[in-house]
């Protein structure tokens, strides 16, 4: 059993000790800080003795000793300064239960313009997103109207799934208004960007991928900005943390096939996190 801190300060000095006079490095107020500083001092392979005195307690060392000692605990202090940290999180705003209610509802739109499009083809072409009509004959509509609109079924389910749940994800921490208008904007940025980037080209896209990356985006956005409160310490390196987590998410969902538009998934998420930095704890849009 390791002795106590009282029975370490009764302990009598060695005779071979007594010709080298002991001297104090410094008092504590309690007999935890002093240990701290006792287990650096015995670290450095030198002998100490915490001596309580009074309400304090004195940390001595040999004479020979003691400038090599008061040097490295110095170091110890700055170096340990701020640790452990103390985290003060930002308080989470939840706007509620898990909203699945208006998702569900996007789902059932989406449903029904793609029954459209199969009794009406012409509806695709008069809403997908035309590169040369948005930039050229100013059409800026296409960038809404695309992200309702699927090439085939299989797109139209994988849209509907994963769009659903990432919805409600940031419908849920960011309110019903505020978070359908940031999805919206996330998405026509997305799209804008999209088409802006193959113009003068003849390029045509459309689906809800965009706006589920920027889904993506935004709860990325929110995160970051949580790590520029001042006093998270080492904030710039906690900053990596929830940018690899999206960055993550768009290369293994992102990228497919030769069909996939990469260029869609990668402009929304860019549009969305811009989107959830600056508007996330913001004011400027409305709250639920």
């Amino acid at each position: 059993m390791a002795p106590t801190t009282a029975a370490i300060a009764e302990m009598l000095l060695p005779d071979h000790i007594q010709k080298d006079p002991r001297v104090e490095i410094s008092s504590y107020a309690t007999a935890q800080e002093g240990l701290d500083h006792s287990l650096v001092v015995l670290a450095l392979g030198e002998n100490c003795w915490l001596v309580p005195l009074g309400s304090t307690y004195r940390l001595l060392v040999e004479a020979t000793a003691a400038e090599r000692v008061r040097k490295e605990l110095t170091l110890y202090d700055r170096e340990s300064h701020g640790w452990p940290p103390i985290w003060n999180q930002p308080v989470v705003t939840v706007s509620g239960r898990f909203d699945l209610v208006t998702p569900l509802l996007w789902a059932g739109v989406v449903l029904a313009v793609y029954r459209g499009q199969l009794l009406n083809p012409q509806w695709t072409d008069a809403g997908s997103l035309d590169a040369v009509a948005v930039w050229r004959q100013g059409e800026f509509w296409r960038a809404f109207t695309a992200l309702f609109l699927h090439g085939n079924s299989a797109h139209l389910v994988a849209n509907l799934f994963s769009g659903v749940f990432v919805f409600a994800a940031v419908l849920s921490v960011m309110g019903r208004v505020r978070g359908w208008l940031l999805l919206g904007l996330a998405g026509m940025m997305g799209n804008l960007l999209n088409s802006a980037a193959h113009y003068p080209d003849e390029f045509h896209s459309l689906g809800a991928s965009t706006a589920i990356f920027g889904a993506v985006g935004l709860l990325t956005g929110r995160a970051l900005r949580a790590t520029f409160r001042k006093d998270q310490p080492r904030r710039w390196r906690n900053f990596f943390l929830p940018l690899a987590t999206g960055l993550t998410v768009l290369a293994l969902y992102g990228a497919g096939g030769p069909e996939v538009d990469v260029m869609a998934h990668v402009t929304g998420f860019g549009s969305g996190v811009v989107l959830g930095i600056i508007f996330s704890g913001s004011r400027t849009l409305l709250r639920p």
